[in-house]
């Protein structure tokens, strides 16, 4: 299902939760918690909104959260607060005797899905026949398990932003050239850091099965599906330079999903975890500009009132897909839950799971 589907998905939620104060459903969120107690486990992804993060039993970015849900066995029903590609991957790594639970089922990500498996089946062959057996496939894991499915099936692995670096280098020692899913700017950041020039990256183009490259090809070493964030894309150059004129005594530090361009203005760059840490070990009075989804970045500035921190870009707004899961229909996946009944049940089937499996394998034997 893709984002458009999700979005265009009937919400059954009944109208009581749509009326409800703020402070009962906090309350009864609180009661369903106690309730149920260590047969449930909520994950909580960073970007997630205030109401729904103050409830999470853990707090990170997708991989992390389900690894943690996968080594809770404790755990009957895991209410995954974050998006359909992560909720994918809890299922995959989890037992079967556990439910993974997205409270909406609307939460979807316009970067996952843009790499559709009938586009990069269709381009598969075709790179093939351009380059020959000399390509190994890795995909973000911001992406579907059917992707995940299809790398693991051709010998890649998938990678976080936290170890692109090492799996782009280990992919290097499997094969001469990368085919890197979904998002061309994480890939096109990384391999740049690794030393591959611009000119030896190209760009796959799925909606014109196409490859856009100007010059021998040859000398292609990374192939890039041409995907984004949408959050991230919207931070530009030009917010980089605004802020280098206003306050030129303020460090930037951005999200690798952002463009080349804006990685390469700034100051620093890295995961979710390491603009979190980082800001964490700043001293106090130190100034920053963060360039990655704003609930995070209001989040870090409630937590760090001792430094100046804004956004890099100041008409950001938080991801609307993230921004699905919200307090009502959280409180109505755990009421359920409650009552005995699984809605919005997340369940990858077992033919597509065994290869996805085998492409997180491969990453998390080199974590």
């Amino acid at each position: 299902m893709n984002v458009l589907d999700m979005m265009q998905k009937q919400d059954n939620m009944p109208e009581v939760y749509k009326t409800m104060s703020v402070e009962a459903m906090e309350a009864r969120v609180r009661a369903v918690k106690e309730k149920l107690g260590d047969r449930l486990f909520i994950p909580g992804h960073h970007y997630q909104k205030d109401e729904v993060i103050q409830f999470a039993d853990a707090t990170g970015d997708s991989l992390q959260l389900a690894q943690v849900a996968a080594k809770n066995k404790q755990a009957k029903y895991i209410v995954f607060c974050g998006v359909h590609f992560m909720a994918e991957t809890a299922d995959i790594l989890t037992s079967d005797e556990q439910k993974v639970i997205l409270p909406d089922m609307r939460a979807g990500c316009s970067m996952a899905d843009m790499a559709d498996l009938t586009q990069v089946e269709r381009a598969w062959p075709m790179l093939q026949e351009l380059f020959g057996d000399t390509i190994l496939p890795l995909t973000y894991v911001n992406s579907t398990a059917a992707i995940k499915a299809f790398v693991g099936r051709n010998g890649g692995a998938t990678v976080t932003s936290s170890n692109a670096d090492k799996m782009v280098a280990w992919a290097f020692t499997q094969k001469e050239r990368i085919f890197f899913l979904p998002d061309q700017h994480l890939g096109r950041n990384t391999a740049y850091k690794l030393g591959v020039a611009l000119d030896e990256m190209a760009v796959w183009d799925p909606l014109t099965d196409m490859l856009q490259y100007e010059g021998d090809i040859s000398r292609v070493k990374v192939i890039l599906w041409k995907g984004h964030c949408s959050v991230h894309e919207n931070f530009t150059v030009k917010h980089v330079e605004h802020i280098r004129q206003t306050k030129p005594d303020m460090n930037i530090i951005v999200h690798p999903e952002c463009s080349w361009e804006v990685v390469q203005q700034s100051d620093y760059a890295g995961s979710t975890k390491y603009i979190i840490e980082t800001i964490r070990n700043a001293p106090a009075g130190s100034k920053w500009a963060i360039g990655t989804e704003m609930n995070l970045v209001n989040r870090l500035i409630q937590q760090h009132p001792d430094k100046e921190i804004i956004s890099l870009n100041p008409y950001m707004c938080p991801c609307l897909t993230m921004n699905r899961i919200d307090l009502p229909h959280f409180l109505w996946a755990l009421e359920s839950l409650e009552q005995g009944k699984i809605i919005n049940q997340i369940t990858v089937p077992d033919s597509i799971a065994t290869d996805a499996v085998k492409a997180l394998e491969r990453m998390l034997a080199r974590a």
